[in-house]
Formats: structure tokens, C-alpha cells, sequence
């Protein structure tokens, strides 16, 4: 029997869950079923063919996090999202869990959904053998070409391509989705979560490794918006118990020759996978598609601005900007898009005194906000002021596009307002200097993830003019609003404060 491995929980994002809802859940009910009744199906590093599946412990942690339930008896979550780099498992561990579903109750309705129908028949091609090697699996099913049917209760197993026209009217009691980064689009995904709607406790399982950020459209991959959102969940900068997310993979910053790094990404590194041929993928593979399938990394298609790991390293949680310190406030705004944003940067007061940069406050569009969403002007402008309250503001730094009327408001009431229009001749000095002050740490911040997602999203859009900050293309849903206002405070808070000028006298005879 293949050793068991604990060492690789938790992966490096995951979402919480309370001990007691694992205790009450389903995981070790169906990490038993599998381990009962499903086979390895190709001779590998987990076993020979037919013999056992074997879990390993993080495997068993991992099944116990996503069927977990509530204190009122209900499934916990309606979505989970596993990310792994490839070979780690995923494939026989996402047949197990979906001839797990087809006993959980009768007329269980359970599907592999990928990219195309070869890829979906993958999941379902191990699931079919596993029912081939187990006497009691097919004595109670029925097996064709693309279906399993449990005789005895009608429940089925099918596998589908990603024509998601055609799955109207499906009623889904646990979905697998293999490797979805590549989905073309999101509307299979979108046909089957909604389509679950009538069902107790349904489970849409999405097991993946990272690609690259976009889609056929353009637009930011299904994989990868629910990835953004599980960070989010992750950091406590969001809650929603109906999603999990559990993910292994290195930090973008990592040296993806360092077998440290290939151990740390890949938790059955050294048991199903040899390590051996990570040492020989690593000669002959382009980088970004070895950090992608091998450290589960995402890539995207322009280049990004900062150095991986450079915010990173300027992060220093014991500093804050104490009441009534001299500060300059970046404000980036928007109406109905995007986001709105709010940054302070201390202005240094001495030799070796670093500036310090934080988020005061961002307005985001919710997720689930429809196309009539604005901007809570009244609350930006009450948070402008509070603001200028707590410390003593040097300059409210900000751009006046659409946003005249409020700054009219505010320099009304006396409050320090700068306009920065964010034209060439201003960003691109303003983003040398803050990437300057970034990669040889001479600025801290507090690590609010909400501006390290901004940043990370930012890209570097260069002309004849020099470089200056851009979203990676104009429809874009990644904000940057962010970082923007944190450049722009950060130049202000930099130069020497602008001083009222002295009054002038002349006589009549120099006139």
C-alpha cells in the first residue's frame, strides 16, 4: 500500500472552514467509497492497474473540506475549486467523487463537463474502468459509451463538451469539471451552476491546474475569476460559505528551478509523481508553460509591471500611519465602472524615513450587482473628509475626470484638493518613481490584499513617450484604481511640500 502523506496541507490558498462543519460533512464517507470501491486504472506511481485507490491524507483532508456541512444539516458549500499542477491525482480523484455522487440519492443526475468532449471523457473514461475492476460497482450499474446508469435507482453519469446550448433542461446533483482553465468561455459553467437550482445539496467540483488569464472573448477566464475570488476569500477580504477553494502552487516570485519550489507546489510530489522528471522537464520546457503545468501558476498575456515578489518584500505590518501625520491622499474614481479608490502615503519627515502606503477605503462593483451600480458619492465624500481628520493632509492628489463636482465640493470646505490629470507628461514620471521606490524597497505598505490584486493586475503600456500604467486591454474587468491613486499620492508625498509665497513689496520708483 502507497505511504500516506501529510505534510502538503494546507496548500497555499484555501478558504476557511469552522472544524466542526468538517466533522459533520460527508469526506470521510466518501473518501471511503472511493478507497472501497474505486481501482487505479493505469499502471503509475499510485499502483499497478485494478489495484486500490489509495487516498493520501491531504487527499482525505481535502474531501473532508468540500462535503462539509452546516450545523443545520445542508451542504456547506455548492462550489468548490481545486487547483493542482498536473499529475498530482486529479483525474482519479475527480472519477471517485463522481461515482460518489451517483449513490447519493435516487435519480442522481451526475456529469464530467472540459473544454471538448475528449478531455470531458477523461474523468469519465477512469470512472468507467474503475466500475470495470469492482464486482459490487458493476453488479449495480449499467455501463455504455458515454453514460453510467445505477439500475436500481435511475440515477446516471454522463460526460459533456462544452456546447452549452444543448444542456438546458439538465438537473445536476454533482458536477466535475476537469481542468477548467480551458474552458472557452463561461457558459457551460454558468448552464450547469443554475441549472442545479431544484436539487438538495448540489456540488459542482471543479479540479484544474492554472493557465493563462483569458478567454476566447478576451475577457478574464471563468478558472480565473473564481481563482480571484477565492483569494479574496481567502484573506478575509470577502465571505461566502456556498464557495471553497483549496490551491497548491508556488508564489509568482519563485524560483521554478529549485526542487524546494517543485515539493512545496506539488503535494504528491516524491509519491505519485517522480521527482526525476521534474529535473528533466525543466531543461527542455519554456518557463512559463513549466510554472503553469508544473507549479500551477498563472500567466498572463502582457507582461506585468512590477517584478514578481517586489510588493511582496516591501511589506512591513508594524508600521502605521499614526493620527495627525503629514500625508498625501491619492484619489481615483469612477462613477459606474470599475472601482473608486482611496490611498494615503505618509511623506517622509527625516533622513531614512521611509513612506508608508495604505488603503483608506475602495468601492468595487459587486459581483452580483446589476448594470445599475454606481459609485456611493455621499460615502466617498464623507471618507475624503474623515480622512482629513485623522491626519494632517498635505494634498488630496486626484484626477478631475467625472469627479469635478465633488472635488468643487471639498476645496469648498478648505480641504487640500491637487488635480493630477493623468497624462503622459504626469504618469509616466509618477510610475518610474513608484516602481523605482518598489524594487529597491524604499517604501513599506501595510499588505492590504486589495491593493496587491490592483497592482498585480496593472501592465505597462509604453510609446514614444515612455511607460505609464494600463490595464492589460481596454475591457479589462481587472481594476487597477488602486494602484493608480497609489502612484499618484506616492509623487506628491515625495516632493517638498508647495509653500504659499511670500508677499512682495516694491516702491513706486521700481514700478
Amino acid at each position: 500500500m502507497a505511504p500516506r502523506r501529510s505534510s502538503s496541507w494546507p496548500p497555499r490558498f484555501l478558504t476557511p472552514v469552522p472544524a466542526a462543519d468538517v466533522r459533520r460533512g460527508d469526506g470521510e464517507q466518501v473518501a471511503e467509497f472511493i478507497e472501497t470501491l474505486c481501482t487505479v486504472t493505469r499502471d503509475t506511481f499510485a499502483g499497478p492497474s485494478g489495484s486500490p485507490l489509495v487516498l493520501r491524507d491531504w487527499q482525505r483532508t481535502l474531501l473532508g473540506h468540500v462535503f462539509a456541512r452546516r450545523k443545520d444539516g445542508r451542504r456547506r458549500h455548492r462550489v468548490a475549486l481545486v487547483g493542482e499542477p498536473r499529475k498530482n491525482g486529479k483525474s482519479g480523484l475527480a472519477a471517485g467523487v463522481a461515482l460518489d455522487g451517483l449513490f447519493e440519492c435516487a435519480g442522481a443526475e451526475v456529469y464530467s463537463c472540459a473544454g471538448d468532449r475528449e478531455q470531458a471523457r477523461i474523468v469519465f473514461g477512469d470512472a468507467r474502468r474503475m466500475v470495470e475492476n469492482s464486482p459490487d460497482l458493476a453488479e449495480a450499474c449499467k455501463v455504455y459509451r458515454d453514460a453510467i446508469e445505477v439500475i436500481g435507482t435511475g440515477s446516471v453519469y454522463r460526460c459533456l463538451s462544452a456546447e452549452a446550448f444543448t444542456k438546458e433542461g439538465l438537473s445536476p446533483t454533482r458536477v466535475v469539471f476537469d481542468e477548467l482553465h480551458v474552458q472557452p468561455n463561461d457558459e457551460l459553467f454558468n448552464v450547469m451552476a443554475l441549472a442545479a437550482g431544484a436539487r438538495i445539496d448540489p456540488m459542482l467540483f471543479a479540479i484544474t491546474t492554472a493557465g493563462v488569464k483569458t478567454d476566447s472573448t478576451g475577457r478574464d477566464s471563468v478558472c480565473y475569476r473564481l481563482f480571484q475570488y477565492g483569494q479574496r476569500l481567502a484573506s478575509g477580504e470577502e465571505t461566502d460559505p456556498s464557495f471553497f477553494m483549496a490551491w497548491w502552487g508556488a508564489p509568482d516570485d519563485a524560483n521554478h528551478r529549485d526542487p524546494k519550489v517543485w515539493a512545496a507546489a506539488n503535494p504528491a510530489y516524491g509519491d505519485l509523481i517522480d521527482p526525476e522528471d521534474f529535473e528533466a522537464a525543466v531543461r527542455r520546457t519554456p518557463e512559463a508553460e513549466y510554472r503553469t503545468k508544473r507549479l500551477n501558476q498563472w500567466v498572463n498575456t502582457a507582461a506585468a509591471w512590477l517584478p514578481a515578489g517586489a510588493w511582496e518584500a516591501c511589506q512591513d505590518q508594524a508600521v502605521t500611519i499614526g493620527p495627525g501625520a503629514e500625508v498625501c491622499l491619492g484619489f481615483d474614481g469612477s462613477f459606474n465602472g470599475d472601482s473608486t479608490a482611496l490611498v494615503v502615503v505618509s511623506c517622509p519627515q527625516g533622513d531614512g524615513e521611509l513612506p508608508h502606503v495604505d488603503v483608506v477605503e475602495a468601492w468595487e462593483r459587486p459581483p452580483e450587482a446589476d448594470q445599475g451600480w454606481t459609485v456611493p458619492i455621499v460615502d466617498v465624500e464623507n471618507a475624503v473628509r474623515a480622512a482629513c481628520r485623522r491626519w494632517q493632509v498635505r494634498e488630496i492628489v486626484c484626477d478631475p475626470y467625472r469627479w469635478a463636482r465633488t472635488y468643487q465640493v471639498l476645496e469648498d470646505e478648505g480641504l487640500p484638493i491637487v488635480e493630477f490629470p493623468q497624462s503622459p507628461a504626469r504618469m509616466i514620471p509618477a510610475t518610474t518613481r513608484f516602481y523605482e521606490a518598489t524594487v529597491n524597497q524604499q517604501l513599506t505598505h501595510s499588505g492590504d490584499p486589495r491593493l496587491a490584486r490592483h497592482l498585480a493586475n496593472c501592465v505597462i503600456k509604453t510609446d514614444s513617450r515612455g511607460s505609464r500604467l494600463s490595464k492589460d486591454s481596454k475591457g479589462s474587468p481587472r481594476r487597477i484604481d488602486l494602484a493608480v491613486a497609489a502612484v499618484m499620492a506616492l509623487e506628491r508625498a515625495l516632493q517638498d511640500p508647495e509653500r504659499p509665497p511670500e508677499p512682495q513689496f516694491w516702491s513706486w520708483a521700481d514700478l
